[in-house]
């Protein structure tokens, strides 16, 4: 006579893992990350700023300087560093 196996014991005997792979294990992810928070929090201003630089350099008018535009980025512009000379 031919023994008939459990469902249920079926699908344990397939779904079981080849030697070496953990249980522990999710999809290969790290548990912790390359950088420290401050570091990534330092990178992304300095990135940030960089893109706002460079938006405001490129929208500036033609008798702005870079000076005037990084005055203006930093927050210390006075009003004769904005407005044309005559």
């Amino acid at each position: 006579m031919e023994e008939k196996m459990d469902p249920q014991k079926a699908q344990a005997e397939a779904s079981k893992r080849p030697p070496g792979h953990g249980a522990t294990e999710v999809l290969h992810q790290r548990k912790s990350l390359p950088y420290s928070y401050t570091t990534m929090a330092v990178a992304g201003f300095l990135v940030t700023a960089a893109v706002g630089y460079t938006v405001l350099y490129a929208k500036k008018k033609p008798e702005a300087s870079a000076k005037d535009v990084a005055k203006v980025s930093a927050g210390v512009a006075q009003p004769q560093d904005t407005h044309p000379e005559k």
